[in-house]
């Protein structure tokens, strides 16, 4: 029996799990998700929101403070992207009862929403997202390359917006 529960959670986490590549030289996070992505490039849709949910582990102990911040290279050249305050502030979108202060080797788990311009042109790009403690220090860090697609239309924008409210593991 024991053996029955443990390949369906093998299974179930590999399905999952988003196929990202490790960033040099920074922690890699335990696992990442991302909505409608198993192995890149991950199609992502102009006016739409890309969800992502990145389980990590502390680097540190008390950490109270982590920031994201993201990447994209584009034509060999490295474009940082701004995030607003609320998608950037790691604590404030933990999930699963997670919340600041975490502890070294603390499994928690982000949610990461990024929105897609409607101005970014429709190119792939590889995208780094860096999750630093409050001395700028990597907590973890991680590669996916993206494929920028025209958005959806009215209609399935609305349902994708309605959609992406609802965790992933759901």
């Amino acid at each position: 029996m024991l053996q029955i529960v443990v390949t369906l959670a093998l299974i179930v986490a590999s399905v999952s799990a988003t196929n990202v590549q490790q960033c040099k030289n920074k922690p890699f996070p335990l696992e990442v998700r991302i909505k409608d992505c198993d192995e890149p490039p991950c199609v992502v849709y102009k006016g739409s929101i890309a969800v992502m949910e990145v389980q990590f582990l502390g680097n540190n102990n008390n950490i109270r403070s982590i920031t994201a911040t993201t990447t994209a290279k584009v034509f060999g050249m490295n474009l940082p992207y701004v995030l607003p305050d609320e998608v950037s502030n790691v604590c404030q979108n933990l999930l699963y009862g997670a919340m600041c202060p975490i502890d070294k080797d603390e499994d928690v788990t982000y949610e990461f929403n990024f929105y897609v311009d409607p101005s970014f042109p429709e190119i792939t790009a590889d995208v780094t997202v860096t999750l630093n403690d409050a001395q700028n220090e990597p907590i973890t860090c991680f590669v996916v390359s993206c494929r920028i697609r025209k958005g959806a239309t009215a209609s399935q924008r609305d349902e994708y917006l309605l959609d992406w409210t609802n965790p992933i593991s759901e």
